[in-house]
């Protein structure tokens, strides 16, 4: 089984890649998540990897980070959920969403994703709830972190950048001030790292 790949980029799209590693051409099925935070076409990339094996079918599920892949095959062991219908929950939100909506149950949320309707939303609720607490503690921070944080997600969304990109540079930057900074420090802060 394929776990990891990596090499270079040579096509991208929004639900597929095409890598190259040592020659070899790897067509790689991807959640719009991880297709925001893809480099230019001849760099180097690395993806965490599902691989699907049928008698009919093998296919390559990759992902940016481990906890994608892990919520992946959460999502694939729910019954009547399969791959192409996990990577349109994890192209509808990234983890940071995701779990927490399926944790609270919130089927308005869930159902917001498309292709998602209420029955599959509910099933999802369902049969994850018990497995959801682990994953969940992955993405749990500090409560006074988080009305600034998500204030500033919300300030760089609305300049016009993507909410994956805009999330990983906010983190960045919280990971690396003092509390005591400024909303518009942190937001200049954020701005560079987003442009360097």
């Amino acid at each position: 089984m394929i776990g990891y790949l990596k090499g270079i980029l040579i096509e991208k799209n929004p639900n597929s890649v095409l890598l190259d590693v040592h020659g070899v051409g790897y067509s790689v099925n991807i959640p719009v998540s991880t297709f925001y935070d893809l480099p230019e076409e001849g760099q180097e990339q690395s993806l965490f990897v599902y691989t699907q094996v049928r008698e009919d079918i093998l296919a390559l599920y990759g992902f940016r980070t481990m906890r994608e892949k892990h919520l992946f095959e959460k999502l694939i062991s729910v019954s009547n959920v399969g791959p192409k219908m996990a990577i349109s929950f994890l192209s509808g939100m990234t983890a940071e969403e995701l779990i927490p909506a399926i944790h609270r149950q919130d089927l308005v949320k869930l159902t917001s994703i498309p292709g998602v309707g209420r029955k599959t939303a509910e099933r999802v609720c369902l049969e994850l709830r018990e497995q959801i607490p682990a994953l969940l503690s992955e993405v749990a921070q500090p409560e006074e972190e988080k009305p600034i944080r998500e204030d500033l997600i919300s300030a760089l969304v609305n300049l016009g950048y993507h909410r994956s990109v805009a999330e990983r540079a906010v983190k960045t930057v919280l990971d690396q001030v003092t509390a005591d900074a400024s909303f518009e420090v942190l937001l200049r802060s954020s701005l560079r790292i987003i442009s360097a």
